[in-house]
């Protein structure tokens, strides 16, 4: 029978719960790595800082260089105490977010809160999903307040408690501005990053902001029907001229991660080409697509029926990335976030 690639369903799989990682791995590149040979759908293991034996010469990494905001604030009510939750989704003023909170009920406009001895706020109105908007009062960067009380805003299927934020960055993270760190970058050291560049593998850079709504179900069975979130790119002029000079000497444009792929696919599925721009993205990329920009995919292991398991289907071949998925539960790999990679070459 033949495939429905619009149905929600066919993009499930089962994964036993304790495969899901709640720490991650030490040091980072000690992941392991599930190589998919994007023609043949062979499959091979290996571990993270073996990499650069499947890149060659001319290869160019294009990576998302966006860092988490510690966006997760608790806090309690000015006037009564009690508790309050606030996630940062994203700046609409100064001082001034677009936030999602928990008990909701208790956040209406002109209520007020407070998170230690540095920072209040007040609801200034609702937002759109139940969200609200809230005016921030502290001295200086509300940024600089953020690093010292924040907390990382893990995903929901993550239970431990992360002691070190870093951990939750890659280590070439640096525009502030992501609900959730783009995670195949988070298996990188420096000094795999300087092999990789002594071996002749050149990296570039794109900023795409990442939010929450990569996190969002698809609820629709039809997912032709699903609201696909928006998040913001740039394209430094930088990038777009090495993956041009990497094209015409023949070389392989590999994304890194999920985020650095809808960039560079969105942004050549909105101008034609790949060009220094800036922008909103909300491409949804399922089976069968057309990929104009990338050669090559290194990400992590995604939730059944989401998004991106319908982006790496595309990109791999459906087939190729059940059976490696498959193949990852039988040799008990490591999912999500803090999970082990997959290289697709």
């Amino acid at each position: 029978m033949e495939t429905d690639f619009t149905k929600r369903s066919t993009y499930y799989y089962d994964l036993p719960q304790e495969l899901i990682a709640q720490t991650p791995v030490e040091p980072r590149s000690a992941s392991r790595l599930l190589c998919v040979d994007r023609s043949s759908g062979a499959l091979s293991h290996h571990h993270f800082y073996e990499l650069g034996q499947f890149l060659r010469k001319g290869d160019l990494l294009v990576m998302n260089d966006s860092r988490v905001l510690p966006a997760r604030l608790y806090g309690v009510r000015e006037d009564t105490g009690s508790p309050i939750e606030f996630l940062l989704l994203k700046p609409v003023g100064e001082k001034v977010w677009e936030i999602i909170c928990k008990p909701g009920k208790k956040a209406k406009p002109g209520r007020r809160f407070r998170f230690g001895e540095k920072l209040s706020a007040e609801i200034l109105d609702h937002a759109e999903d139940g969200g609200r908007i809230v005016r921030f009062e502290c001295e200086g960067s509300l940024y600089a307040v953020l690093d010292e009380i924040g907390q990382m805003p893990l995903p929901p299927y993550i239970t431990e408690k992360l002691t070190d934020k870093e951990r939750y960055q890659t280590v070439y993270a640096r525009e502030v501005g992501s609900s959730a760190a783009p995670t195949a970058g988070l298996h990188f050291t420096p000094e795999l990053l300087r092999e990789l560049k002594a071996q002749g593998i050149d990296e570039a850079f794109v900023t795409l902001h990442v939010g929450l709504g990569t996190f969002r179900p698809v609820k629709e069975d039809d997912i032709r029907k699903h609201h696909m979130h928006i998040e913001h790119y740039t394209i430094p002029q930088e990038t777009a001229e090495k993956i041009r000079q990497t094209k015409a000497a023949g070389g392989r444009v590999i994304a890194v991660g999920t985020t650095s792929c809808r960039t560079l696919e969105g942004a050549a599925a909105e101008f034609g080409e790949i060009r220094a721009c800036e922008g909103d993205t909300g491409i949804f990329i399922y089976p069968p697509y057309d990929f104009k920009v990338i050669d090559g995919l290194i990400t992590n292991f995604h939730l059944p029926e989401s998004t991106l398991i319908m982006l790496v289907s595309a990109f791999a071949g459906y087939d190729n990335i059940m059976n490696a998925y498959k193949a990852a539960v039988e040799e008990r790999y490591r999912f999500f976030s803090f999970g082990d990679a997959m290289a697709i070459l």
